[in-house]
């Protein structure tokens, strides 16, 4: 089993973003995905979340409105894109997926936002 993000850049405040998250090893389509962010000295967060099939999704508050996450079932992959970035959105990001007690993490991409 693997998730493996990527996508992770040193930006400026305003500029965009696309992580994925590339997975194997499982039924993917079968798993809730979601995406998590640690930044130093702080709790890890949650980002956004999406249903198995994509019919649903949800966002945390500090990122709804800027935040878009997707998934490609069939590429086995999901997505972040993160757009009107901002200098606390400077995290780890992490892939995280879920089916009935079982769950997986990526290993982290990094995410700076920094003029």
């Amino acid at each position: 089993v693997q998730l493996v993000e990527s996508g992770g850049a040193v930006v400026q405040p305003g500029g965009s973003l696309r992580l994925s998250c590339a997975a194997s090893g499982f039924t993917f389509s079968s798993y809730d995905m979601a995406w998590y962010r640690l930044a130093p000295g702080k709790e890890r967060e949650y980002v956004a979340g999406i249903s198995s099939l994509g019919g649903s999704r949800d966002y945390g508050h500090s990122v709804k409105g800027r935040f878009t996450i997707s998934r490609d079932n069939v590429k086995n992959t999901g997505y972040l894109q993160m757009n009107s970035l901002k200098p606390e959105d400077t995290a780890v990001y992490y892939c995280f997926v879920r089916r009935h007690g079982v769950a997986y993490w990526g290993q982290g991409t990094q995410v700076t936002v920094s003029s």
